[in-house]
């Protein structure tokens, strides 16, 4: 079992749509995936579609014990491949800037249960997705203790890469602090327009920042996206030329994420006022289109 943290500290990037967007790649795959719901707005819980729980997440760490776990884990309405532990706007009264260090571990305790909550004839999870807020209190420090790797979402404007810098930060600390397994997995560039030459002039500045880091493929902003969280479906199974297009990037992403769990991630080369850092370009990078 992997376990991603999908996070960003600046809202409305789409990091709810790639955590979303990965959960759709893997199905494909035939992956068994949990997503998990941080994030106290619940998007990703309403475009999964679960049934109805018992429980739910804010339950689950207040109380992490196995049959709690099991109470607020649903089938989503994707299909067999994705179960959702299911979020809450009850979520935001655990969001303590400064928690006990202990309430910080009950993520990762109850999500070392999974395995033992699976009947005989169930698959176990291959992967857990951890969909965060953007804010750096319990839930986003608890998820960065509970995953294997932390992917950060970002996208091509002016606060683009402060942004990414202030979440790759907050991952080195936990990383120092609490969970010595866990690394950047890589920066990846959403709703990009490739006609754009802001958005080419910010992946550029993200590059020089993070190097290697900025994942090769970025995702295009497509209607599509939005029309398939609407209609609670997956995006590969929305079928326009738009939602086939960011499907593809999403395989190609997925792919590389699953690669880099595990393996050590280069530091990223930070650029100062007073002089240009050497960059590590990666010549692949690029926005999928079709054809």
């Amino acid at each position: 079992m992997q376990t991603v943290a999908v996070l960003s500290l600046k809202g409305g990037v789409g990091k709810t749509t790639i955590a979303l967007g990965l959960a759709s790649a893997a199905q494909r795959r035939g992956a068994r995936t949990l997503v998990v719901d941080l994030d106290p707005q619940c998007n990703a819980t309403a475009t999964l579609d679960p049934g109805d729980t018992d429980a739910t997440l804010a339950d689950v760490l207040e109380t992490p014990r196995p049959a709690v776990l099991r109470d607020a884990i649903s089938r989503s309405g994707w299909g067999e491949e994705v179960d959702v532990l299911v979020g809450s706007e009850d979520l935001e009264l655990l969001n303590d800037q400064d928690p006990d260090p202990r309430r910080l571990e009950k993520l990762s305790r109850a999500l070392q249960e999974l395995e033992h909550l699976l009947s005989d004839d169930e698959l176990p999870y291959q992967l857990v997705l951890l969909d965060c807020p953007p804010s750096l209190g319990r839930l986003t420090k608890s998820a960065l203790i509970a995953a294997d790797g932390a992917l950060l979402v970002t996208e091509p404007t002016l606060f683009a890469v402060s942004g990414a810098q202030r979440a790759f930060e907050a991952v080195e600390q936990v990383a120092e602090k609490h969970n010595p397994r866990l690394s950047p997995l890589g920066v990846v560039v959403n709703r990009v327009r490739p006609q754009s030459y802001e958005h080419q002039y910010r992946i550029q500045e993200l590059r020089e920042h993070f190097g290697t880091l900025v994942m090769p493929v970025a995702l295009p902003d497509r209607l599509a996206v939005q029309q398939a969280q609407g209609a609670c479906l997956p995006i590969h199974a929305w079928g326009t030329p738009g939602s086939r297009e960011v499907a593809l990037a999403l395989n190609l992403l997925l792919a590389r994420l699953l690669r880099s769990i595990g393996r050590s991630r280069p530091r990223p080369v930070i650029r100062t006022d007073d002089e240009d850092a050497d960059t590590d370009v990666d010549a692949d990078e690029r926005v999928v289109q079709d054809g």
